[in-house]
C-alpha cells in the first residue's frame, strides 16, 4: 500500500489544546498513520495508508468541536 496525504484547514483553532484535541480525534479514524496540526495556519495533515476518508476526518474534527473548511488538498 502507499501512503496517502491530505491537508484540511481547519477554523476555530486558538491554542495548543485545540490542536491536541484535533489530533486526537483524527488519530483515531481507521487507517490514519500520522496526524500533523499547525496551528498557526489551521493546516490539517493527515497520512494514512490508502486513501484518506474525507467524510471520516470532517467527522473527527467536528467531534473535536472545530470545522474543516473547504475541500481537502491530497497528495
Amino acid at each position: 500500500m502507499s501512503t496517502t496525504t491530505a491537508t484540511y484547514t481547519v477554523v476555530g483553532m486558538t491554542c495548543e489544546h485545540c490542536v491536541a484535541s484535533v489530533s486526537e480525534e483524527v488519530s483515531a479514524v481507521a487507517g490514519v498513520t500520522a496526524v500533523d496540526v499547525d496551528l498557526a495556519s489551521g493546516l490539517l495533515t493527515v497520512s494514512s495508508d490508502g486513501s484518506v476518508d474525507d467524510a471520516a476526518v470532517h467527522a473527527a474534527v467536528d467531534e473535536a468541536g472545530y470545522e474543516v473548511a473547504g475541500p481537502p488538498t491530497s497528495k
